[in-house]
């Protein structure tokens, strides 16, 4: 299934677009699917984290998978505490909770949600 791919402790890759469209990746470690919505923590983010906010639109690439989604950057509240906890070495400045929207298996080569 798509989202063992993405399941926590899962490394993926965040590819994002500025309002200009300038590209950019990062990688992070999964948190998990929390209530049907991707969740990875921002303890690093500069460039991500700018064009999240201007753009809401997010790539994530896992294994021989792809999603994409729209997010929500929360400073706050149960997925900010679920961030919060998950690594004491760098602290979280922000949860990042994507809804998902489309799903790819890049190995078929075909959409499959």
């Amino acid at each position: 299934m798509w989202k063992d791919a993405f399941k926590k402790g899962q490394e993926l890759v965040l590819a994002t677009c500025s309002s200009d469209a300038e590209p950019n990746a990062n990688i992070v470690i999964s948190l998990g699917f929390v209530d049907d919505k991707l969740l990875v923590a921002n303890s690093q983010m500069k460039t991500t984290l700018k064009n999240l906010q201007s753009t809401k639109r997010i790539c994530v690439v896992a294994k021989y998978y792809k999603i994409k989604g729209t997010v929500e950057i929360l400073n706050s509240g149960k997925y900010y505490d679920l961030c919060d906890h998950s690594d004491k070495q760098y602290p979280t400045k922000s949860a990042i909770l994507i809804s998902v929207e489309e799903v790819f298996d890049l190995d078929k080569v075909k959409k499959v949600l």
